[in-house]
């Protein structure tokens, strides 16, 4: 297990290593350092700001040096590997301050999002495989359908429309239209601003876990250690939850791995319909000013948590199925 764990963190590390490749690539190399030292600055800021961001980061060096000086830093300034992610010129902050403020508002948005579409995925699939065929089992699988066939967007305006406006018009003032309240603050505010966001967010997601955790659970049901089990008298709902659905996780968390890396692209367009200033909607701002390093920073902390993500899930994949770890 342990040779398995670190086979995987050294797979992660390198692909984070040729993420930060990558990134160097399509902001460094090609117009030269003083037109990457103009970029970085902005349109507006003096040619003497310019030639002391060229120097700070030594653009005047060779593409080698200046990705070394990318990595760990040049004179008094750290590097990425050290924990920097630079100075938003822009801003005239550090672009570690800027992600810190917008980190918690996104895994606010993320974790509730997680928990509510595997609840909402695991259940209603349990619920179509222990009755086939039945109005649930058929309700459910629309549904799924549906929900699975709506882009992002829209059910997020269609949601804003109805729990909001059409409410609002109404005189029922149920959900914000935007904005964020912190939870250690005002925890009721923090849910009212995310429960809409989390929904929108969590249901296409959902609709993929319940067509996943029936047809896994329709397979386990036919094992034959599940006829042993209820021959025994052991009560269906220990049956179910404690055998079947135990056995029919490892898909889901293989899945759960994906979608929660995929979830971190998602965030874009939910953060900027609801107005949550999380790392989302602050990235379309940043692309919309051309705010290069803040864009350099959320993607590179983005891609780290799609990593990071992916980790997890092998391991508790491996952990809940023993054969993984021989692969």
């Amino acid at each position: 297990m342990i040779r398995f764990v670190l086979r995987r963190i050294g797979l992660g590390l390198l692909v984070m290593l040729l993420v930060t490749m990558v990134v160097f690539a399509i902001f460094y190399i090609g117009p030269g350092g003083a037109a990457v030292a103009r970029r970085l600055a902005g349109r507006a800021a003096p040619l003497s700001t310019v030639n002391l961001i060229r120097d700070h980061l030594g653009l005047n060096k060779p593409l080698w040096t200046q990705y070394w000086y990318f990595l760990w830093g040049h004179g008094a300034q750290h590097g990425l590997l050290l924990g920097n992610l630079g100075t938003d010129y822009y801003n005239g902050v550090s672009v570690n301050s800027e992600i810190m403020q917008e980190l918690p508002i996104s895994l606010s948005l993320i974790a509730g999002a997680a928990v509510l579409w595997l609840l909402m995925g695991t259940l209603s699939g349990v619920i179509s495989a222990v009755r086939p065929r039945s109005l649930a089992d058929r309700g459910f699988t629309f549904l799924a359908l549906f929900f699975y066939s709506i882009p992002t967007f829209v059910l997020g305006l269609l949601l804003l429309l109805v729990f909001f406006y059409i409410l609002t018009v109404h005189g029922v003032q149920l959900f914000p239209a935007s904005g964020y309240a912190s939870l250690t603050q005002n925890p009721v505010q923090w849910f009212r601003h995310l429960l809409l966001p989390w929904f929108t967010l969590a249901a296409v997601s959902a609709a993929a876990y319940t067509r996943l955790t029936r047809g896994s659970m329709l397979d386990v049901l036919s094992e034959d250690y599940i006829r042993t089990a209820r021959s025994k008298g052991i009560t269906e709902r220990r049956v179910i939850f404690r055998h079947a659905l135990r056995s029919a996780t490892s898909p889901l968390i293989s899945q759960f791995g994906i979608d929660l890396g995929g979830a971190i692209g998602s965030i874009i367009v939910v953060e900027y319909i609801f107005g949550l200033p999380g790392l989302g909607y602050n990235a379309v701002s940043a692309i919309s000013t051309q705010d290069l390093p803040l864009i350099m920073g959320i993607t590179i902390v983005g891609s780290a948590a799609v990593v990071l993500a992916n980790m997890v899930a092998d391991i508790l994949y491996a952990v809940v199925d023993p054969r993984v770890r021989l692969h």
